[in-house]
């Protein structure tokens, strides 16, 4: 049957804040479901409170809400709208949750709106463990033995029922496995029990049979509304069960179960969605299997677009947020089409000839002190996906797109380690598994003895000492001698120019990447872009998205049109996030508004740069400098924006001007100046404009005597760090010398920066845009925090809500000093401190930043594009730059602190928060404002 001709406008719920466990694929999923909408003629309203995203971007929804994600709210907004259907499946737990406790007030039924996409029954069934239970019962699929708890008696006599510990526990209706994890001892047994309780919104957990180390598996699944299921793919965890699949390392399409059992797997699954409700939309179902008999049992099942739907997506090139969009309104599979084929039907399941394997990205060194060890309830801020013909392949590119400093799977000398700091590492699940069970090969240790130790399938562990054999053969030679075969093996393995550089040193002689680049293509290896086209190169893709690998047939065509190159942001992570795949975005759009061909390379599955209909060429690819390099010389574009990727764009620029590529916007060697905490401090002098006390140090001698000099309390900086990495604030010396072995450890390249700090002085964050000739006032944030809490972890107003006319008019007098002798074009953010009437600028960034996004939103400005089109030379008297904000906007941060019980809740220099949320006060008696005022002190700390 076609669309649906009875509802007109479409509510959809937003995700609100990016979280541990729920961040940026709702936005990806929500943006393709607000097109997939308006594609069909429907009006889309949208609630989402994350002014972040590019998914509460005028562009995206004919209106958006930037509201509070509360039944109020929906309320408030369905009555003003005139909803005639809600979509909740795009927007994580908190949509389904703010749907479905609206149908249970009897709300959506009273006043006639559809819920689309999901039947409330499903969801209750699916996040209720014991109705679930009843329900697999019911149709014949095999459970992990368990029975729900609503006490901690309840939960003693059922463990006891069970056979003893370990036993799994999974609070009802929470997000990301919050509150969830297997009990080991009785010690913590009564802990962990009354937090899940707590965290459960109906304080109710299952208590579940341990099945750690068995095979995990997901499903995800489409149906229409005439009962035709597809599987869209197939992702097998490396990870044993045990591990969260948001913090596994994870491989699509399986790569270890035999046909027979994977067959067993999809019929369970379509038979599980169908058992849940008549709803037209998305599933995914998870599964155990038991290695030795193949016993199979279902874990979960989520009536939803989930985590997994946007990295199975960008895995297969199916949309399936915009698929499962049109579905709900009324569409059968047979009536839609392949988006990437343009010609085949959207009932023919993905086939993939390659490999595509996803390494997660975490941020543990922002809390010290927290549990590294990965359990079931999610820790990673983000990942990383990369695609290869095999698995050696991406997963040595993963590797180079996680920006942790390596260059692939090891094999570059950035980390020593011994057998016991190995064996420690595989006793137990880590973040570094894979890096760690390369490093065991490397030192003789057997598959049988690995695989005893972490579960770890012996596929996998095969595969990854194949690579090791591979760099052991390598090591033994010298550049000149490597032969052509085995240079390509090296390459269809994934191993970088850098790898292949750092194995041939141990020979004697050291080897630069860059003489391994040359000698490799005076081989004649160049790698090859292959398209990404869901069927196998069965038919002819209309979408270029393609991935580098080492064969013969190129299928990334050039065309003669003038182009840009756009490099992402890579993985999530605290201190880099979705704010900046919001700039890539509408880098895109302003270049495709000025002529030009775009192309991007991003890694991040999460994202919407990523999608496959965003820019005229998508790489996936690791922004690495050599994969950027292959595509640079392959595509010849006219330059490259830099400012819209955050610090992993800009790694990348030294490179680029070494290079003589063209930069676009403002000169290498002023953003390199910027960067320089020490030459900017020059810049400063010269201009006359005051700065904090400093001086420059290399080690705890040097950074004793700046301490003294300039008083304590200091704060000590890194150079050319993004989120405040290592930055730290000392009041006495021990605390110096603590602080600085820690940059010494992290950073030990980087001069630092000792500062006297500011103490009890207002902080404020000055955005702007310079074409050369006049600076645009984006934003002047005020920090309702004090100075030493770092920007993206205070709650900031827009406009200031208490400097003087004074102040500001000498801020607004430095920012353009600064913007002339920076030569910027494009964006320049400041960041300025100010005690009583006196203004110190502390640093100077010249790119987008983490609060573009907040102020566009705020100001109902297209900042990020007038920026890049500025930076690609036009004038900023083009463009009408009027603020339509009528009172206040503050920014709400929000932090993990709920992931790490045990890391103390305190604020310094160093980034910590992962999301935010924009609210707009007419008057500064709203809690909004009082609270965090009244709190603005508290959690300040080093």
């Amino acid at each position: 049957m076609p669309r649906r001709e009875d509802i007109h406008s479409i509510l959809i719920i937003g995700s609100g804040p990016i979280i541990i466990g729920q961040a940026c694929e709702f936005d990806y999923s929500g943006t393709q479901a607000c097109r997939s909408l308006k594609e069909e003629g429907y009006r889309v309203v949208l609630i989402n409170s994350n002014p972040a995203t590019i998914m509460t971007d005028p562009i995206m929804a004919d209106a958006i809400y930037l509201k509070p994600l509360t039944v109020d709210s929906i309320k408030e907004i369905c009555e003003k709208e005139n909803i005639d259907a809600v979509l909740p499946t795009m927007g994580g737990q908190t949509g389904l949750n703010l749907a479905r406790e609206l149908f249970h007030q009897g709300y959506w039924e009273r006043n006639g709106i559809d819920i689309i996409g999901v039947d409330i029954a499903a969801i209750d069934i699916t996040e209720d463990r014991q109705q679930f239970r009843d329900l697999m019962d019911e149709i014949g699929i095999d459970q992990c033995r368990s029975r729900t708890a609503k006490s901690l008696l309840d939960a003693k006599e059922i463990t006891e029922e069970l056979g003893g510990l370990p036993v799994v526990i999974r609070p009802s209706f929470t997000m990301g496995g919050m509150g969830g994890g297997i009990v080991w001892t009785e010690e913590e047994f009564e802990r962990k029990i009354l937090r899940g309780l707590e965290l459960s919104p109906v304080h109710e957990v299952l208590i579940e049979e341990s099945i750690f180390g068995w095979k995990e598996f997901e499903l995800e699944l489409l149906r229409d509304a005439n009962d035709t299921v597809v599987i869209i793919c197939s992702i097998e965890n490396m990870d044993p069960c045990g591990v969260h699949t948001g913090d596994s390392v994870t491989v699509a399409p399986t790569q270890t179960l035999p046909d027979e059992h994977f067959q067993r797997l999809r019929n369970a699954a379509i038979k599980m969605m169908r058992s849940i409700g008549t709803f037209a939309g998305g599933c995914n179902v998870q599964f155990a299997v038991e290695p030795e008999t193949f016993r199979i049992v279902a874990i979960e099942i989520n009536p939803r677009v989930s985590r997994s739907s946007a990295l199975a997506s960008k895995a297969t090139g199916y949309p399936i947020a915009k698929i499962a969009s049109k579905l709900a309104v009324g569409y059968r599979l047979d009536e839609l089409k392949n988006q990437i084929t343009g010609t085949t039907s959207a009932c023919f399941e993905p086939t993939l000839d390659y490999v595509v394997v996803k390494v997660p990205r975490f941020n543990f060194d922002k809390f010290p002190g927290c549990d590294e060890e990965l359990s079931t309830q999610m820790k990673a801020v983000g990942e990383v996906m990369a695609i290869g013909r095999t698995f050696p392949e991406a997963l040595n590119k993963a590797w180079q797109g996680m920006e942790t400093g390596h260059a692939g799977l090891g094999a570059d000398g950035y980390e020593s380690f011994t057998r016991k700091s190995v064996r420690d590492r595989l006793l137990k699940p880590y973040w570094d598994r894979s890096l760690q069970i390369r490093n065991a090969f490397k030192l003789g240790t057997s598959v049988d003895e690995i695989h005893d130790i972490t579960h770890v399938d012996p596929w996998f562990l095969q595969q990854i000492r194949y690579m090791v054999s591979l760099e052991n053969r390598t090591e033994g030679q010298s550049l000149t001698e490597i032969s052509r075969e085995d240079f390509l093996e090296l390459k269809q393995a994934g191993f970088s120019d850098k790898q292949i550089a750092w194995l041939l040193s141990q020979s004697g002689e050291a080897v630069h990447e860059n003489e391994v680049r040359a000698r490799r293509l005076a081989l004649g290896l160049k790698p090859v872009f292959r398209v990404v086209d869901t069927c196998g190169g069965e038919f002819a893709a209309e979408t270029p998205y393609y991935y580098a690998t080492y064969e013969q047939e190129n299928e990334s065509i050039v065309s003669d049109r003038p182009k840009v190159l756009i490099l992402g942001s890579g993985p999530n992570r605290i201190g880099q996030g979705i704010e900046f795949d919001y700039s890539c975005v509408h880098a895109v759009i302003a270049a495709k508004d000025l002529g030009y061909e775009t192309i991007i390379i991003n890694c991040n599955p999460e994202t919407v740069s990523t999608d496959f209909d965003v820019a005229d060429k998508l790489y996936f690819e690791p922004v690495f400098w050599e994969r950027v390099l292959d595509i640079w010389e392959h595509e010849k574009p006219e330059g490259v924006i830099l400012q819209v990727g955050g610090q992993t764009a800009l790694k990348l620029a030294r490179r680029f001007h070494e290079g003589g590529y063209r930069i676009f916007g403002t000169p290498f060697e002023m953003m390199d100046l910027a960067e320089d905490r020490g030459k900017f401090t020059e810049v400063l002098t010269k201009l006359e404009i005051p700065f904090p006390n400093f001086g420059m140090a290399t080690n705890f001698g040097e950074a004793k005597v700046v301490a003294k000099r300039v008083g304590y309390p200091v704060l000590i900086r890194p150079s050319y760090v993004l989120g405040g990495q290592g930055m730290r604030i000392a009041i006495k010396e021990d605390e110096l010398e603590e602080y600085v072995g820690a940059i010494l450890k992290t950073h030990p390249e980087n001069a630092f920066l000792i500062d006297h700090y500011l103490e009890n002085a207002i902080e404020v964050d000055f955005d702007s845009v310079y074409d050369g000739e006049q600076l645009h006032e984006a934003g002047i944030m005020q920090h309702i925090e004090p100075a030493g809490v770092h920007s993206g972890d205070s709650t900031a107003v827009l406009p200031p809500y208490s400097l003087s006319e004074s102040v500001i008019n000498t801020m607004r007098d430095y920012q353009l000093r600064l913007a002339k002798e920076l030569q910027v074009r494009g964006f320049i953010n400041v960041q300025y401190a100010i005690k009583g009437e006196d203004v110190f600028v502390l640093e100077s960034n010249p790119r987008a930043t983490r609060t573009i996004p907040f102020i566009a939103k705020a100001t109902n400005r297209p900042d990020a594009q007038i920026g890049v089109k500025v930076m690609l030379g036009r004038k900023l008297s083009e463009f009408d730059l009027t603020s339509h904000l009528k009172h206040y906007a503050i920014k709400e941060p929000v932090f993990p602190f709920d992931k790490f019980p045990e890391v103390k809740k305190e604020l310094g220099p160093e980034m910590k928060s992962t999301g935010e949320t924009i609210y707009f006060l007419e008057n500064f008696n709203d809690e909004h404002f009082r609270k965090p005022f009244e709190f603005k002190n508290l959690y300040l700390s080093r």
